[in-house]
């Protein structure tokens, strides 16, 4: 089988277009032309007048060698990759060895979990938070009633962040083992549609997640996996041995239960706030790493189509249109849109009581009125909070107090329209265009929430901005905030072989260790440490040597 890519079509064309197009690739007639399928479909809107549509095919030909050696000089035509994923190790049908434990139910945990059940480890799951039908009526419950369950929200609870969110399943990763597939399979499988499997920029939408996630540990659940939900670890156990190598023993759960455990993946989670404290105090390496603050900016949905595509907005095949915009300001910071939800809603995010966070939202459909995206800008370590590696989390959190009280300390949200921020007033009134927060906002003045050097860069990029994008800079345009959220604020190091610096069995994996960024990255790390714990657990040649350093931890 072939593969072409990079097969331009006008964006209206009719479906036999298709056809003619791959045969005046191969340069062959139509009794030479099996079949073919599509393996991959984008959008290519530069040209907002002449939008096209960009296919990856699949085609079966005659004489496929005498094809290929033809098109040997189209970069764009060569031999089908080979997607398919192959375990790299299996439990014996009797395996009785230790038992895999995964923190946490995340995307990452999620295909930890699922890998391992596949290769007959049968994990043991265990999550601080609820199972997601429950977890789903507590966030409803800070959404409508202004009740924050610190032990299941949007960030806390089976599925993990990712299901209230916009459900992207793409990334930048390149890898070359194609373990996005994996991902991309086992959620149609768990009741995705088949189209993720071929849209450049699939999603999925929260509700669609919800239904996934459960079809999924009914999956682990069948293989032999143990899930125990409502179980915070508020301790590990750590053997040290003659020479100082540490090894994990077992788990402290916040229940009094303990849990043996050689094996243990920390997939907490970008907001576990008081796991990564314990894990410090524990001597775990842990090191500060760069995310970003802000706030979420909401336009109509219609502006965002009309920009990007022009007398086409409204088409259905391109749906609700997004963007990725950044700017490097004079003062040394970048600004850029981060997590932009087309057609969605502002949502709150906050896992703390007395503090306020934003996130974004959206259903399959993308039918909301209003685009909503991060307005985020990037911190340094070295610069904003050096010499401490929790101190990125102490940032944090005074940023979301103080938007609790610019908001009138009842979990409404700091807002304000884009023509005061600009102008330095604060808001008293909102304009032609409604925040979709819940439950509600405050109008009132950002710059009481945020760093000056944060302001100082959302002032300098948002004329910017409007020149890129019509309106964006529009004076009842909203900003909401605070977003603070954008990825980790540490990193839990680890060597070539998956574990913690210094602590062996300890994996620490996905969006909270500082190793991903959005549901399919953390998915597909979750699938790699998976195969780590295997390897471990086989003695399977191949697994990568440790590069261990005795007892080290940050300062």
């Amino acid at each position: 089988m072939l593969r072409i890519n990079e097969l331009k079509l006008p964006l209206n064309h009719p479906e036999e277009a298709l056809a003619a197009a791959i045969r005046d690739r191969l340069r062959i007639g139509p009794r030479d032309l099996v079949r073919y399928t599509v393996a991959r479909r984008a959008n290519d809107a530069r040209d907002k007048m002449d939008i096209q549509l960009v296919y990856s095919v699949d085609v079966t030909v005659k004489n496929e060698g005498t094809v290929l050696a033809r098109c040997r000089r189209d970069r764009n035509v060569g031999p089908t990759p080979d997607t398919g994923y192959r375990f790299v190790a299996k439990a014996p049908a009797d395996y009785s060895g230790p038992r895999p434990v995964v923190i946490g139910t995340g995307p990452c945990g999620l295909f930890a979990g699922l890998i391992l059940a596949q290769m007959g480890f049968r994990p043991i799951i265990v999550d601080r938070g609820k199972v997601v039908r429950e977890r789903t009526k507590d966030t409803w419950g800070l959404w409508r009633r202004s009740e924050l369950n610190p032990e299941s929200n949007v960030q806390f609870g089976e599925g993990g962040a990712g299901t209230f969110s916009d459900g992207k399943l793409y990334s930048r990763i390149k890898d070359p083992r194609h373990l996005d597939r994996k991902v991309l399979t086992e959620f149609v499988k768990a009741g995705a549609p088949e189209e993720i499997l071929t849209e450049a920029h699939p999603h999925i939408g929260t509700f669609r997640l919800v239904t996934m996630v459960e079809s999924m540990r009914a999956s682990i659940e069948a293989l032999g996996g143990e899930y125990r939900f409502e179980r915070r670890v508020d301790g590990i156990d750590v053997a040290v041995d003659a020479d100082g190598t540490r090894r994990m023993r077992g788990l402290h759960l916040h229940n009094g239960d303990y849990l043996e455990a050689e094996q243990v993946v920390l997939a907490v989670g970008h907001s576990a706030r008081d796991t990564f404290a314990m894990l410090h105090e524990a001597g775990v390496y842990i090191e500060a790493k760069p995310f970003s603050i802000g706030v979420r900016i909401e336009h109509p949905q219609s502006w965002i189509d009309q920009a990007r595509f022009g007398p086409n907005a409204g088409h259905p095949i391109l749906g609700a249109a997004e963007y990725h915009i950044s700017h490097h300001c004079s003062n040394g910071r970048t600004v850029y849109s981060f997590c932009m939800c087309p057609g969605g809603t502002v949502v709150a995010a906050t896992s703390e009581e007395g503090q306020v966070a934003t996130n974004g939202m959206s259903q399959y459909s993308r039918n909301e009125r209003n685009a909503n995206s991060g307005f985020v800008v990037a911190i340094d370590p070295a610069r904003d909070y050096p010499g401490d590696p929790l101190a990125g989390i102490a940032l944090q959190r005074q940023i979301e107090k103080l938007a609790f009280v610019a908001g009138g300390s009842s979990y409404k949200a700091p807002a304000q329209r884009v023509g005061d921020f600009l102008a330095g007033r604060p808001s008293t009134a909102l304009g032609s265009i409604a925040p979709s927060y819940r439950p509600g906002v405050t109008p009132t003045d950002l710059a009481t929430c945020l760093p000056d050097f944060v302001i100082a860069a959302m002032r300098e990029a948002l004329p910017v901005f409007g020149r890129q994008i019509a309106g964006y800079d529009h004076p009842d345009v909203v900003m909401t905030g605070v977003e603070t959220r954008t990825s980790s604020p540490i990193r839990i190091t680890r060597g070539d072989d998956l574990q913690s610096l210094n602590t062996i069995g300890l994996f620490p994996a996905g969006e909270g260790a500082g190793y991903a960024g959005g549901i399919l990255s953390a998915a597909v790390d979750g699938i790699k440490i998976a195969e780590a714990v295997a390897r471990q657990i086989m003695g399977t040649k191949g697994a990568a040597p440790r590069q261990r350093q005795p007892g080290k931890r940050a300062a």
